[in-house]
């Protein structure tokens, strides 16, 4: 994993709220000037560099004299778009002492879901990082609601990631990696140095997360790592409080937890599918079912549906459910949730007697499906 990271050209680096603010009292200048200094060296390796940064909230709060995060959505906007102002202006004035441009990305969860959008976004980060420019993302909290939200930074580096196609999402926090419990109320827990993205039991080990600055938690690395790993991405999660910490990884050092990805590449458009934080609707599929999806790599029929949940149109992004209540596929529908709901259960040669029109024999066809 190491040899990996170090051979690494196109990195997403995620720094959390923690590190870029004074306890939630407002940026921290000088810490944000020393991301700016080791981002800086990757750059002069001949490394391309993303950075998500949390911090906007936490710098509205400072600035509006609040000394804990709100709850209310209108409240948590203001803040955000208070806060982005001070954001932009110490990343730009620290990464201009380098000689080096930035840009800011502000995104939602719409942007990505919308095709065209996820395209535009891709070649917009795409031609930033060719003009040799770092572009600054964070979530669009001005705008966001709660049906469009990320939810975390962590979540964001990773499709972040799977958008760029990076080799490698880096994940700093406030502690050293992974343990096997939560070290703050087990002493003997032991940090995990290496492990599979993915893997089931990392979740277990996962403590509680969260201050009241910070929204994200260890779940939410161990989650977004899985995401990455869909592209083939590894994933470092590590203390940003290690000195040098971005330019040690890039050497090849082994530090914090380093979550291998072992699985193939999905295609880009199917990476796409998977990388919806939100489905439409659920079609309950039975044994038989999950057997030609899973085992078989076939298209999912009426037939082998037992079962609609939601309203959804014709396009929509539905998930694939199996009998013990999974979630084993997504993908894009061929008929709106009352045509599917006539035609489920029955042979694809019925379609045509129950609805009148066959728009397709199947309720997804396997070039729009992508299993999980």
């Amino acid at each position: 994993m190491a040899a990996l990271l170090k051979s690494a050209r196109r990195l997403v680096v995620k720094v959390g709220s923690s590190l870029v603010t004074n306890h939630g009292q407002g940026l921290d200048r000088a810490a944000i000037a020393r991301w700016a200094a080791q981002i800086a060296q990757l750059r002069a390796r001949g490394k391309e560099v993303v950075l998500v940064s949390s911090g906007a909230i936490a710098e509205g709060m400072q600035r509006l004299g609040w000394t804990r995060r709100p709850q209310a959505m209108h409240e948590l906007q203001a803040a955000a778009a208070v806060g982005q102002m001070g954001l932009v202006q110490v990343y730009e004035s620290s990464f201009r002492e380098h000689g080096l441009q930035t840009a800011q990305v502000l995104l939602t969860h719409a942007d990505l879901a919308d095709r065209q959008r996820y395209l535009n976004a891709r070649s917009t980060l795409r031609t930033l990082l060719a003009l040799g420019v770092i572009p600054i993302i964070n979530e669009n909290d001005t705008v966001v609601t709660d049906e469009i939200k990320f939810g975390d930074n962590d979540t964001l580096g990773a499709l972040v990631t799977n958008l760029i196609e990076a080799d490698c999402l880096i994940i700093l926090t406030d502690q050293a990696g992974l343990y096997t419990r939560d070290p703050r109320e087990d002493a003997t827990a032991e940090l995990v140095r290496e492990a599979k993205a993915g893997a089931d039991e990392l979740e277990q080990m996962c403590g509680k997360a969260g201050s009241h600055i910070a929204k994200g938690g260890m779940l939410t690395k161990i989650l977004a790592a899985k995401r990455a790993a869909r592209s083939g991405a590894h994933t470092v999660i590590a203390s940003g409080h290690e000195p040098d910490v971005l330019v040690r990884l890039a050497e090849g050092e082994a530090i914090g937890t380093q979550l291998v990805a072992d699985t193939m590449p999905i295609a880009a458009r199917k990476q796409w599918l998977a990388d919806h934080l939100q489905v439409n609707g659920r079609l309950m599929l039975d044994a038989g079912a999950m057997r030609a999806l899973v085992k078989q790599g076939k298209s999912l029929l009426p037939i082998g549906v037992k079962g609609i949940e939601g309203a959804f149109e014709r396009g929509a992004v539905v998930a694939c459910v199996s009998p013990d209540g999974k979630e084993v596929a997504r993908g894009l529908v061929n008929y709106g949730a009352n045509e599917a709901r006539r035609i489920v259960g029955k042979p694809s040669s019925e379609i045509l007697s129950v609805l009148g029109y066959v728009d397709e024999p199947e309720l997804i066809h396997r070039d729009n499906l992508v299993l999980l």
